[in-house]
C-alpha cells in the first residue's frame, strides 16, 4: 500500500510503543517449529531494499537514496560500492533492487534497478549492469529503460529465472480510474511485469512480440505496485506480492499474456474508505491466488527450498511493511501450499519485532535472511535451535 506524506505539524496517534531490536540473538516459537533463532547480522542500513549473495559469503544490500552497501562477515563496510548511477531518490522512488547474473562466477556481473531522473518532473525505471571489482562497479550499461513517466515509479523488483531470463517489475500505475490507466494501457511499461534476456534483448517468445500497440516487453499486465518476485521451486512459474491501495494486496501466480486486473478489478479500498471499484472480477482478467483485507503492504518473497528448516519446505515466506495501516504491525508470513496451489495454512512471525519487513530471502547456507525498513535498518537472520 502507498505511503501517504504526514502534515509534519500534525500530532502523531500513541500507536504501538517502538521495540529496539536486541542485542542478543531472540528466541521465539512457531507452530511448526517449537523454538527459531532470531539473529542480528548487523545493523546501520538506511531505508535497504534488496538484497543478494555473493559466493564465498558476502552481501549487497540496495539502499533507497542511492547506495549500495557490502556486508563482510556480518561487518557493514562503512562506504558504498562505488559506480551507481545518479538515482532520483523521492516518496517511493530509488535505488531498489540487485541480482546477479546466474554465471555470476564467470562474469561478476551485477544488476541493479532504480528511478533515473529525466529533468524536472519526469522519471523512468532503468536496469543497468555492471561487473563488481572490489567495491567498484565497472563497465556500467544500461539494459533496459522504460518510457518517461511522472510521479512515484515505486518498484522494479528483478530476479532472473531458472532458465536464465530476468523478470523485472515496474510500478507507477496509482491511478484507480480505468480510463487510462497505465496499467491497462499496452503501450506502456508502468504496471507491468517485463521478461528480458540477460543484455535486455527481448525473447521471441514473449506474448506481446510483434503485436501492433504493445510493448513487447511485457510478460502480464494489470499492476499496481508489485514488490515481491521468486520463482515456483517445482514448476518455474513467477510468483508475484502485490500492494493495492487500503486492503486487497495480492498474491498471483503470473501467467505469460494475462491481465490481473487493476484498476478495473480490485479488493482494496480507496484512502478515505469507499471501493475503488464494485467489480471484484471480470471476464479475461485473473484473480489473484491470495487477497488480504485489510492489506499487509506485502515485500519480498521466497520459497523456502532448503534442509535447515525441514518443516518449513516448499513454504511461501511474504515480508509485510504494516498491518491494516497500522505502524509498527510489519511482519513476515509463512505460508503453506498443496500441490495444486490452494492455501492450508498461515503464520505470522515476527510480530514481537514491531518492524517494517522490506525483503526475505533464502541465503546459500539454507538459512532465512529478513531486511527490516526504516532510517536505522538491520539485516536479520533466522536460525534453528539445535
Amino acid at each position: 500500500a502507498q505511503q501517504r506524506r504526514r502534515n509534519p505539524d500534525a500530532p502523531r496517534p500513541p500507536g504501538l510503543p517502538r521495540v529496539a531490536l536486541p542485542d542478543e540473538p531472540l528466541i521465539i516459537n512457531t507452530h511448526e517449529i517449537a523454538e527459531v533463532r532470531v539473529v542480528v547480522v548487523t545493523r546501520g542500513l538506511s531505508h535497504p531494499w534488496g538484497l543478494a549473495f555473493l559466493p564465498g559469503g558476502d552481501m549487497l544490500v540496495t539502499e533507497r537514496q542511492g547506495r549500495l552497501r557490502m556486508i563482510r562477515d556480518g561487518v557493514l563496510d562503512p562506504e558504498p560500492v562505488d559506480g551507481v548511477p545518479e538515482v532520483l531518490a523521492r516518496g517511493l522512488s530509488g535505488l531498489m533492487d540487485v541480482a546477479l547474473h546466474p554465471q555470476f562466477a564467470e562474469n561478476r556481473l551485477v544488476y541493479l534497478s532504480y528511478t533515473r531522473p529525466l529533468g524536472e518532473r519526469e522519471a523512468t525505471v532503468a536496469l543497468i549492469r555492471g561487473r563488481l571489482d572490489g567495491m567498484a562497479l565497472r563497465d556500467v550499461e544500461d539494459v533496459f529503460v522504460a518510457e518517461p513517466f511522472g510521479g512515484s515509479t515505486a518498484s522494479a523488483r528483478i530476479a532472473f529465472a531458472p532458465d536464465g531470463l530476468l523478470y523485472m517489475t515496474v510500478g507507477g500505475s496509482f491511478g484507480t480510474n480505468p480510463e487510462g490507466a497505465r496499467a491497462q494501457d499496452p503501450s506502456s511499461h508502468a504496471g507491468k511485469l517485463l521478461r528480458l534476456r540477460d543484455d535486455g534483448s527481448v525473447p521471441d517468445d514473449n506474448p506481446f512480440v510483434g503485436r501492433p500497440g504493445y510493448k513487447p516487453e511485457i510478460f502480464s499486465m494489470g499492476h499496481r505496485n508489485q514488490q515481491g518476485l521468486a520463482f515456483h521451486p517445482e514448476t518455474s512459474a513467477p510468483w508475484a506480492t502485490e500492494h493495492a491501495v487500503q486492503g486487497g494486496d495480492e498474491l498471483n501466480i503470473i501467467e505469460p499474456g494475462k491481465n490481473y486486473g487493476w484498476p478495473v478489478v480490485s479488493y482494496g479500498r480507496q484512502y478515505n474508505g469507499p471501493r475503488v471499484t464494485e467489480r471484484f472480477w471480470a471476464d479475461g482478467m485473473q484473480e489473484p491466488l491470495v487477497f488480504w483485507v485489510p492489506s499487509i503492504a506485502p515485500s519480498g518473497l521466497t520459497f523456502y527450498t532448503g534442509d535447515r528448516f525441514p518443516q518449513w519446505k516448499g513454504n511461501l515466506f511474504v515480508g509485510s511493511l504494516m498491518t491494516g495501516r497500522i505502524g509498527r504491525t510489519g511482519h513476515v508470513e509463512r505460508i503453506v501450499f498443496n500441490e495444486n496451489g490452494e492455501e492450508l495454512a498461515r503464520e505470522w512471525l515476527l510480530t514481537e519485532l514491531r518492524q517494517r519487513i522490506r525483503d526475505v530471502k533464502q541465503g546459500p547456507d539454507g538459512l532465512l535472511y529478513v531486511l527490516t525498513e526504516a532510517n536505522q535498518a538491520a539485516l536479520l537472520r533466522l536460525e534453528p535451535v539445535e
